[in-house]
């Protein structure tokens, strides 16, 4: 993932404090949507309990279609599943970019362990393809690695 993606970040989303993910996004504008490092889903103690596509009632993630007119045009605040944790907390993950859902990584549900183990690879959530004339614009709002490690310090300097 390292050499050919490049790391985006958007911190505290929805204004949910530590709720941060990792966009990684290809040289070709596909884009893996990822946990950050700081989410809370991957901090120790933390047992993945249920993965959810079904964002509603009558939206489900896996039912997604690539062609055709249906195709599932996501927004920067469109769910794209819920996690719910073994100490009764539940995060709902955020697409982060706009554009068409690709996939979704179906691996995670039957074994989510992935998702803590290996987040920016066989743990993605999503994988996202932006529209060609936005996909330059695609990461205006989100963090280069260095800002957010400059985050993640000010996080930390202030919960000491």
């Amino acid at each position: 993932a390292e050499r050919y993606f490049t790391r985006w970040y958007k911190p505290d989303v929805k204004g949910r404090p530590c709720e941060d993910f990792c966009v990684l996004q290809h040289s070709n504008r596909i884009c893996v949507i990822t946990l950050a490092e700081a989410h809370p889903l991957l901090q120790s103690g933390k047992t993945i309990k249920n993965i959810n596509y079904q964002i509603s009632a009558n939206c489900s993630r896996l039912q997604n279609k690539v062609s055709g007119k249906s195709k599932r045009f996501l927004t920067e605040l469109a769910p794209l599943c819920r996690i719910s944790s073994s100490d009764g907390e539940e995060y709902t993950i955020y697409s982060c970019i706009r554009g068409r859902l690709i996939e979704v990584n179906e691996n995670i549900l039957s074994n989510p362990a992935l998702l803590q183990e290996k987040p920016s690879t066989e743990g993605y959530i999503a994988v996202v393809l932006p529209k060609f004339e936005e996909s330059k614009s695609i990461t205006q709002g989100l963090l280069t690695q260095k800002e957010y490690e400059e985050v993640l310090m000010k996080r930390r300097s202030s919960a000491s």
